[in-house]
């Protein structure tokens, strides 16, 4: 199963989506940034506001080679 390095979190404000660029931080459509600040909500660091989202991946939800588990462990 391919794991996509970026994670797509739907913007409710705005009605597009924000690319995950790692950790706690990403760039919707516009070309916005934003940073993560809660499980469902996001702060839009072009103009201050509070945005609410669909969810951040969780930090184990990392990019890894994109081949499952089973591949990359031969055991």
């Amino acid at each position: 199963m391919f794991r996509n390095f970026f994670k797509n979190i739907f913007d409710y404000d705005d009605g597009d989506f924000i690319h995950s660029t790692g950790g706690n931080t990403g760039i919707d459509d516009e070309g916005h940034m934003h940073m993560r600040m809660g499980d469902n909500m996001s702060m839009d660091m072009d103009s201050g506001d509070i945005h609410f989202t669909s969810g951040w991946p969780d930090d184990n939800d990392t990019f890894n080679n994109g081949f499952n588990d089973d591949f990359n462990n031969p055991w």
